[in-house]
């Protein structure tokens, strides 16, 4: 899979709300009621990024999550990271 350039990106980026394009990632963040909350939502992105074979980066404090997305394999941003990110806010949705 290649990389995308950066006007696919920019073009791809007008479709997602809440989502930067920084660092040659894809990255957002939320914020939850508490660490419980935080957690299942990360487990719930877990199987769809196991079911994509597509992991992202990500950080958890407390009831804050940030996640960046890229294609290590490509060194950079592919559909496969778009993809992750709409299914992300899927879930949140």
């Amino acid at each position: 899979m290649n990389a995308l350039s950066d006007a696919e990106i920019r073009e791809r980026m007008e479709q997602l709300e809440g989502w930067e394009y920084s660092e040659n990632t894809l990255q957002t963040a939320f914020e939850f009621e508490n660490f419980k909350e935080a957690f299942t939502m990360m487990t719930r992105i877990a199987f769809e990024a196991e079911q994509m074979d597509h992991h992202p980066d990500w950080s958890n404090v407390y009831n804050k999550l940030h996640i960046a997305l890229s294609t290590h394999s490509a060194n950079g941003i592919t559909e496969k990271d778009f993809e992750l990110a709409r299914r992300i806010d899927a879930l949140l949705g």
